[in-house]
């Protein structure tokens, strides 16, 4: 049986995705080990480049959400939903990354770590509030909160000590060469959370098509 355009199209998109992800794997393996941390520096690059991603995708998600209500334009609200979800996607992710980071460059976990305690509270804040859009089915009301949840997190992120986590290691590191392997393992991921949000965008836009046509089938013939 051959398959339909919409089905192909996923599988496409489904392949795409997933090469991405063998090459940021990939490139985290190869990358250029560092001095005091040897080769364990390659998940502090993951986990750096996830946290990252996650940010950016939140800041978009507020940004659109914000033009979105200014504008009241529906495609605005619906790509606030696409990535503030994939923004909540990847920080959920990350924390797995994080657990790692710790085990293997301190020998163990210090989870009452102000970062990391900061990581958790907006997992479970950010998917309480995903869970109470999504049943409000208001997208003005997806941009409102993916615009306060952002603009919370970056208050909290300013504000929270730093203990074991130094602020921005990369940015403040003199090796060039560090930070040009950071920067396109960035892009790869950036790519990686654009595709999830590309498809979150694409599934909620046809499923309130197939919402709408189904309304007007039921609406009585005069």
């Amino acid at each position: 049986m051959k398959a339909t355009p919409p089905a192909r199209g996923r599988l496409t998109s489904a392949l795409w995705f997933l090469g991405t992800l063998a090459a940021i794997a990939a490139l985290t393996a190869m990358g250029p080990q560092e001095k005091s941390l040897g080769s364990n520096v390659r998940v502090v690059y993951l986990h750096g480049v996830w946290v990252w991603t996650s940010l950016a995708a939140f800041v978009a998600a507020g940004i659109s959400g914000a033009l979105g209500l200014a504008t009241n334009r529906a495609g605005l609200h619906r790509w606030s939903c696409a990535l503030g979800r994939t923004g909540l996607i990847f920080w959920i992710s990350y924390l797995p990354i994080s657990i790692w980071a710790m085990q293997t460059n301190w020998n163990g976990l210090f989870l009452a770590e102000p970062r990391f305690r900061l990581a958790v509270i907006f997992s479970v804040s950010g998917l309480l509030l995903q869970a109470g859009v999504t049943l409000l089915e208001h997208p003005a009301w997806t941009s409102a909160g993916n615009l306060f949840y952002i603009i919370a997190l970056l208050i909290a992120l300013r504000t929270t000590q730093n203990v074991m986590h130094p602020p921005a290691p990369i940015l403040n590191s003199d090796a060039a060469r560090i930070q040009l392997f950071f920067g396109l393992l960035l892009a790869f991921t950036l790519l990686a959370a654009g595709q999830v949000a590309r498809w979150l965008y694409t599934r909620d836009r046809s499923g309130q098509n197939i919402s709408a046509a189904r309304q007007t089938v039921r609406l009585p013939q005069r």
